[in-house]
């Protein structure tokens, strides 16, 4: 092929819309686990071919990052199979990406008249089937971005919930975008306000509207009312998923979660354990069974402090430790987990190990520009309750509480930050650094005023400090 042709065909590959333009690096995700959780998703969607032909669609593209062109073309097939015996003859619209991925993997293959066959086919769609202007893509383009992006990675979660907007704009009454955006709402949106006020319960109750068989839905909306404090209703729609769809590993992977956070711990690991027969590999279901073992040792705790409890708190945290490692190990770069299991490595007296993998995940968590905050928390605590190392069991807090105030690892460090800083004053009532970490709390949590009155009382203990008088007269201005 002469270079003037090659490009050509990269400038016509370059627009189209499939997963080899969508900006899914590799290095933001574990391939192997993606890998794992689609084939399981194809297997849960034996009955519904949509499903599966968009699950093999997406595998196609994972199985060419992993270098395996053949297999990725067995699965193009696949989902082409399957969206013609789902949509008959009105399926065309339905093959824009797999067709995309077809050109663009041919196109690595050096099978250039392929390539072109697969460029020619789509150039028919979108003559036959054209859209309002050329910045408007087919809903089933925005969708298949949508639950793509939901799938990839975390940090992809804003595209899946603007994608499947798109998706809504054109075709508003559709259960799957419906379906989607509510779930890519559920991921995104940190809940600061009431239940009236709430985009994720009222596009989770919108979608159940359309499609009320759908479980998994269900099971979210409940989730998300016990958030909310609506623990009635919440009880009862998780309560139905589980009866509507027991076999539902999403379902049952959910139903795990809410038995966890309502206490009932051992049920919460017998549904787990089920769902575990069914994806041997999830490291996602390690994750939470690890999560159950260290709500039962964080109950022992509270029992007498664990006084006489020593031998079976070991067990928990040799359970936590075992599960965690399994995760760690099915998923790479698992930060939550990672972090998880450097915090317990601490607690088993493995303070080197534990430092280790501290390290490595800082450096992982950079490197992806993702979750370092929940890491931050934790160091914090490793610091405090293991090295003993207050200092830094503050900087590694504040770091935590400055990346976001409203998470769950925010609230936690203002937390841990205030209770530091209320036992110094107990000791000292003219504690100067005691009185700026309040300050800096009140100011990270919006509480300006109490933020003010914290830095000028620290101000008249230490009046030359630069941070305490930057951030006095910051606030100063501020209420003016």
């Amino acid at each position: 092929m002469s270079p003037s042709h090659d490009r050509a065909l990269i400038t016509k590959l370059l627009k189209l819309e499939c997963h080899f333009t969508w900006a899914l690096s590799k290095e933001n995700v574990d391939l192997s686990d993606l890998q794992t959780r689609l084939e399981d998703q194809i297997e849960m969607d034996l009955g519904k071919k949509e499903g599966a032909a968009r699950s093999h669609c997406f595998l196609a593209y994972v199985k060419y990052l992993q270098g395996s062109s053949d297999h990725a073309i067995a699965n193009l097939v696949q989902s082409e199979e399957l969206a013609r015996e789902h949509h008959g003859e009105d399926c065309e619209q339905f093959l824009i990406v797999t067709y995309g991925d077809y050109a663009w993997l041919h196109y690595h293959r050096g099978e250039y008249p392929q390539c072109e066959s697969y460029l020619e086919k789509l150039a028919d769609i979108m003559q036959k089937f054209p859209t309002e202007s050329p910045a408007v893509l087919h809903p089933e383009v925005y969708g298949e971005k949508g639950w793509t992006f939901l799938k990839f990675a975390h940090k992809h979660h804003d595209r899946a919930r603007e994608s499947f907007k798109r998706a809504l704009e054109l075709e508003p009454d559709s259960s799957e975008w419906n379906a989607g955006y509510a779930v890519a709402l559920y991921r995104t949106e940190y809940e600061t306000a009431g239940v009236e006020d709430s985009e994720t319960v009222k596009q989770l109750r919108r979608a159940i509207e359309i499609n009320p068989q759908d479980a998994v839905l269900r099971v979210l909306l409940g989730l998300r009312l016990n958030v909310l404090e609506q623990y009635k209703e919440g009880e009862e729609l998780i309560e139905d998923a589980l009866k509507m769809d027991p076999s539902n590993t999403h379902v049952m992977r959910y139903v795990g979660k809410y038995f966890r956070h309502s206490g009932s711990v051992d049920q919460s690991i017998a549904l787990l354990e089920r769902a575990m027969e069914c994806t041997q590999n999830s490291a996602f279901l390690h994750h939470q069974i690890a999560l159950c073992y260290k709500r039962k040792k964080t109950d022992l705790f509270a029992i007498a402090g664990g006084r006489g409890k020593g031998r079976e708190i070991s067990q928990l945290i040799r359970q936590v430790i075992y599960h965690l490692e399994l995760a760690t190990t099915l998923k790479a770069n698992f930060i939550s987990a990672m972090t998880d299991l450097a915090l317990h490595y601490g607690e088993s007296g493995d303070i080197a190990r534990a430092e280790e993998l501290f390290q490595a995940t800082f450096d992982t968590a950079r490197e992806n520009h993702e979750n370092l905050q929940v890491i931050h928390h934790y160091y914090g605590q490793f610091q405090q309750h293991r090295k003993k190392c207050e200092t830094l069991a503050i900087k590694h807090y504040r770091d935590s509480l400055t990346l976001g105030p409203a998470t769950y690892e925010g609230k936690q460090s203002a937390f841990s930050l205030k209770k530091m800083a209320e036992k110094r004053l107990a000791r000292d009532c003219q504690d100067a650094e005691a009185f700026g970490i309040l300050g800096f709390v009140h100011k990270a949590t919006g509480e300006r005023r109490q933020a003010l009155k914290c830095f000028e009382k620290a101000l008249e203990i230490d009046s030359s400090n630069e941070e305490y008088l930057s951030a006095h007269c910051e606030l100063s201005l501020s209420l003016q």
